[in-house]
């Protein structure tokens, strides 16, 4: 969703990363389409969920279709200028209090994909603090979106101030290496933008990020919002659309709990966004067909899911909560939204 042409689909992560994924966390196919009447109907029908059996399969198998409903999606959606407005309008005034009168600046990059986003946000912080030089540590497994992101490195001027490292590693692999290593490593800027859906455990991510942050330093998070049309179509269908296996429908509201709970404090920013699903209504059309596989990443889901689950889903869709119906149109709530945190004390 960061609505920059190299991410290829809505959670910042290429298709091809998502096959890595599946390998690595031994992906079990199948989705589960019994339909809970309400909410709290989820848990107590849960393990019947994950006992049935579903011709459901996940979107990323078909790579190309893929492709072309997260095209679609950036077409029929304002997340390309909810980023800009966010790095350009809001991202300056954080990064002018990070460093602490440093020299030098290290920053990493969780899930950076190909790359344009951080170069954007590196732009945004040489304007804050020119003359400082800055260690950009990249965490990336995806083969592929390294190769692009270096090839962006290449082509891009007036980079010299910056010394890129590539690392072809998760989050995960990542912390595992620092500690096996047993390497003290602080930073002064960690962004981890549209990726926590693909960690086994956000929390912890989040956690250990965190201890990294030098004085001063910021980590930033985005993710859809707890009040998105997502964030209520996930808690409706949790069980039916989320494979755990291969990644968690998780939102900042969850994160925000988390921090609550832990009496963790934060700032936080709603990126407003939306995204026109008229075409999710009519029967038979190729647009709508491929807008509804990439708001459930389900492979042809109108042809494949149960009728109960397609007309759930269909309704739920329409409802108030996740969308407005202006002029003939019916917009989707797609909000995204930003957590910052400080250095732990």
């Amino acid at each position: 969703m960061l609505g920059f042409s190299a991410h290829i689909t809505r959670n910042n992560i290429s298709a091809p990363l998502f096959l890595h994924l599946e390998q690595q966390f031994h992906y079990h196919s199948g989705l589960h389409v019994c339909k809970p009447k309400n909410e709290s109907h989820i848990a107590v029908l849960g393990s019947r969920f994950v006992a049935m059996a579903s011709s459901l399969r996940s979107l990323v198998h078909d790579d190309s279709r893929y492709q072309k409903s997260f095209q679609l999606f950036l077409e029929c959606s304002s997340e390309h200028q909810c980023m800009r407005d966010f790095i350009n309008n809001i991202l300056p005034d954080i990064l002018a209090s990070i460093g602490d009168g440093k020299s030098h600046l290290n920053v990493i990059g969780v899930g950076s994909g190909a790359g344009e986003i951080d170069l954007e946000m590196l732009s945004k912080l040489h304007l804050q603090h020119p003359g400082v030089t800055v260690d950009n540590e990249v965490v990336e497994p995806s083969s592929q979106q390294l190769l692009n992101y270096k090839v962006l490195v290449s082509r891009t001027p007036d980079l010299e101030y910056i010394n890129f490292t590539f690392n072809k590693m998760t989050a995960s692999e990542f912390e595992e290496d620092l500690k096996r290593k047993k390497m003290i490593k602080k930073a002064d800027f960690i962004h981890m933008i549209q990726m926590l859906y693909y960690v086994k455990d956000p929390e912890a991510t989040v956690s250990f990020f965190q201890s990294l942050l030098d004085k001063n330093g910021k980590l930033l998070i985005i993710l859809v919002s707890g009040e998105s049309g997502w964030g209520k179509l996930w808690r409706t269908y949790r069980s039916e659309l989320c494979n755990t296996e291969i990644s968690q429908c998780v939102t900042t509201g969850d994160i925000k709990s988390f921090l609550d709970s832990s009496g963790i404090r934060y700032q936080n920013y709603t990126l407003p966004s939306q995204m026109d699903i008229t075409e999710c209504f009519s029967e038979g059309d190729e647009k709508g067909e491929l807008l509804l596989d990439f708001l459930t990443e389900v492979l042809d889901f109108s042809k494949t899911a149960s009728p109960e689950l397609k007309a759930g889903v269909l309704e739920l869709l329409r409802h108030p909560d996740c969308s407005v119906e202006s002029n003939g149109k019916v917009i989707f709530n797609n909000n995204l939204e930003v957590i910052v945190l400080n250095q732990l004390t």
